[in-house]
């Protein structure tokens, strides 16, 4: 019987982003995984799944969630890592501007002190409206925040494009954020902060 893939992602996701030592499995400094002992490990703590089933996942994610080594013999979590791992990825010029989902109840915290990685490893911003409203969706109700990411570069600040086509970067002060064209409720806040340029 073939494993939910939805239910595949969230494993993935959960042993190559936070716990991997859940099933006894040792990530590389940059976050690969051996297949071969993912499958192992995983099937010995109760999921069953095989290399086919691995391949699939990665290939279907809509968010491009993993990623396959170019040997093919290792996979990761593109991002969305809070555990430490070095991605190797480069700093890269971003476009004039990016996009951030979150919930409507985080608005004030987020203009008093700017967009903070948390548990993760860094913020997450989106290239379009429309993805960084549905990640909005998955916190409550969505409020979309514009980064002027061209100004913060421009003062030093470091962005990094992940396999996935999400870029990342440390922090964003609430000077660079902005409400989004696309608001629909603009009373979330009294505070329309305008971008800083």
């Amino acid at each position: 019987m073939a494993i939910d893939p939805v239910r595949l992602s969230k494993f993935l996701s959960f042993v190559l982003r936070h716990q991997p030592d859940a099933i006894g499995l040792v990530l590389d400094p940059q976050g690969w995984a051996s297949m071969s002992e993912l499958i192992e490990k995983g099937n010995a703590s109760g999921v069953q799944f095989d290399r086919e089933d691995l391949l699939r996942v990665a290939a279907a994610s809509d968010k491009k969630r993993f990623s396959i080594s170019s040997d093919g013999l290792c996979i990761r979590a593109a991002q969305g890592h809070s555990l430490s791992v070095e991605l190797g990825l480069l700093p890269r010029e971003p476009p004039p501007v990016l996009f951030h989902g979150t919930a409507t109840r985080f608005v004030g915290l987020i203009l008093s002190d700017g967009l903070k990685p948390g548990a993760r490893q860094h913020v997450h911003l989106s290239l379009d409206e429309t993805t960084a409203r549905q990640v909005g969706r998955r916190h409550g109700k969505p409020y979309i925040f514009q980064v002027n990411a061209l100004a913060m570069h421009s003062k030093g600040f470091q962005f990094y494009r992940a396999d996935n086509g999400v870029w990342l970067t440390d922090h964003v002060p609430p000077e660079f954020l902005a409400p989004s064209s696309i608001m629909t409720d603009s009373a979330t806040t009294s505070r329309q902060p305008k971008l800083s340029t």
